[in-house]
């Protein structure tokens, strides 16, 4: 079987620039670190967070940096760097909240293909090590092109608010 490299320069400097922010905070620092934390302890504020849904222990929400339209996050409220940590009663709770979120996107967007992924650990990529969260990425063929290698740039071909108020809608 042979592999071919894809290279993305431009996530070493994402992850640098949060490194450096980690190692900035304190009272100085703008917003919080841990911003799952902060959504979860602010409800009231779901809407403008884009959090689609909430259960008693955590809570599925759109991403805001996606790797591609209606791409989800699903993150218990309780912050733990690494899924063992949680009681087995918490991890059946974060499971049922991806397979939810799987059931959606396929409901509402009716892709090609899921990705379902956990990046535990900053060196397997995690953007906010300290809060384990999973990613749920619709797919469809064709769906990266030129424009992400080339230009750093991903298409979207709808807004947050669209995609939200889609999710919002199915759940009702």
């Amino acid at each position: 079987m042979q592999h071919e490299n894809l290279w993305a320069p431009w996530r070493l400097a994402y992850l640098r620039r949060l490194d450096t922010r980690r190692d900035a905070a304190g009272d100085d620092v703008e917003g919080p670190v841990n911003f799952l934390a902060h959504y979860w302890a602010h409800p009231e504020c779901d809407e403008s967070n884009f959090v689609i849904h909430r259960s008693e222990l955590g809570m599925i929400l759109l991403n805001r940096y996606p790797y591609a339209n209606g791409h989800l996050l699903v993150a218990l409220g309780e912050p733990h760097p690494d899924l063992l940590q949680y009681e087995p009663s918490s991890r059946q709770a974060f499971w049922a909240l991806v397979e939810k979120s799987v059931a959606l996107v396929n409901q509402v967007l009716e892709p090609q293909g899921v990705n379902v992924g956990i990046n535990q650990g900053s060196a397997a990529g995690a953007g906010l090590p300290e809060h384990i969260h999973a990613h749920i990425v619709p797919r469809w063929s064709g769906d990266t092109n030129f424009m992400t290698v080339t230009g750093d740039v991903r298409v979207m071909p709808a807004s947050l608010e669209d995609m939200a108020a889609q999710y919002r809608e199915e759940l009702s």
